[in-house]
């Protein structure tokens, strides 16, 4: 018996007797069930590039008509996932509420409003360093307490959240040295989000005490947020994000104003030849810059390079604020919180390169991996 001949991969018989169907769902049928053909599929498979998009391509129309299919309910799936996210706003909203009383406490044990009570500033260490203690050693602590104890005390908790600045990265890469004594008079960082109903966002709100750099009792940053799929690409929806932010005006008192600074031009007349100096005000690098942030792009423009880094980074820091700052500053001014940041990637790098070793041998050769550390309103503020 001669052998079938191949057009395209697809054996000559079976394309000619398929023809007389007439029906394109039935030509796909029986060219799918056919061996001959499948091993001919089979094989353009293997010598093509094998990437998901080679491999689409290959695939019969009515094979890619379904995939279609799914792609519809995946973005229906989107949609339902973007409600999702915003019960989950609801969610955060309900349970902000409960813990403001504590927040509330916590701002009056750091400004000295409130002195806590024995009960309330029990605390049993875990450092079995400090059990083991000999006898004479305790005894000369409780001297040395008693001695400091007899010094003034100072109020409340001194630095609390310049402190914060000063320990986490982030942070202390956007503060100047001229920043520091303001942000000395920082006494509370509070997240408020929208309202029900309202399109979803959230403001920082930074809480100072009077001091001689500007009238604000408190500056504003607001956080625009889209919890919904992209019309132009769907697949690309992890939930909400940051779209957009506003600032807020600060009320520097005259000659304070450290997001500015004056230098002296000197100037040649064309005509006489004369030269006059003057002075003039330019940017300067700040962290109260944070409130007069970039905007993003709202009329079809797209921003360049720099722009955009620089709007990812401060949307970066919103959230950060938002989602670890301001619920557990506590640690981050003890640092305790740094350090478990700085286990969890040493861990999470350590185990991928055990899973690495088991899947090439299993050798029980130690390998020295050295982790990779990241780099590092009651009054309103007006708007402009």
């Amino acid at each position: 018996m001669a052998e079938n001949s191949f057009s395209d991969g697809v054996p000559t018989e079976t394309a000619d007797a398929a023809k007389s169907t007439g029906s394109p769902e039935k030509l796909s049928d029986q060219v799918m069930q056919n061996p001959q053909v499948l091993a001919a599929l089979q094989e353009r498979l293997d010598s093509a590039s094998h990437t998901p998009s080679s491999y689409i391509e290959t695939l019969p129309r009515a094979v890619k008509r379904r995939i279609s299919a799914l792609k519809q309910l995946q973005v229906r799936c989107a949609h339902i996932e973007a409600k999702f996210y915003e019960e989950v706003h609801d969610l955060e909203r309900k349970y902000a509420a409960l813990y403001q009383p504590l927040f509330d406490k916590r701002r009056e044990f750091i400004t000295g409003d409130v002195e806590p009570t024995d009960a309330e500033s029990e605390w049993h260490s875990d450092s079995e360093e400090e059990d083991k203690l000999a006898g004479d050693m305790k005894s000369k602590l409780a001297v040395e307490e008693d001695a400091a104890a007899e010094e003034p005390s100072p109020r409340g908790i001194p630095e609390f959240w310049f402190t914060i600045f000063r320990n986490v990265d982030m942070l202390s890469e956007l503060v100047r040295e001229y920043d520091e004594p303001i942000l000395k008079h920082l006494q509370d960082i509070k997240v408020k989000f929208s309202d029900a109903g309202q399109p979803m966002s959230f403001v920082l709100e930074f809480h100072f005490e009077p001091n001689d750099y500007f009238t604000n009792s408190v500056l504003t940053k607001t956080y625009k947020m889209k919890s919904e799929p992209d019309k132009a690409d769907p697949f690309s929806f992890e939930g909400p994000e940051i779209v957009d932010c506003d600032g807020c005006t600060i009320d520097w008192k005259r000659g304070k104003n450290v997001t500015v600074k004056t230098i002296k031009k000197k100037q040649k007349h064309k005509g006489r030849g004369t030269v006059r100096t003057i002075t003039k005000q330019v940017p300067n690098e700040s962290f109260f810059n944070f409130f007069n942030p970039l905007k993003a792009s709202g009329d079809g423009e797209s921003l360049d390079e720099d722009s955009e880094f620089t709007l990812a980074s401060d949307f970066e820091i919103g959230h950060f604020f938002r989602e670890r700052i301001v619920p557990r500053a506590v640690l981050y001014f003890t640092g305790e919180a740094i350090e478990d940041d700085e286990n969890f990637e040493e861990d999470e790098e350590g185990e991928e390169e055990e899973l690495e070793g088991d899947e090439e041998g299993g050798e029980d050769d130690d390998v020295d991996v050295t982790p990779k550390k990241e780099p590092s309103q009651p009054a309103e503020c007006k708007q402009q």
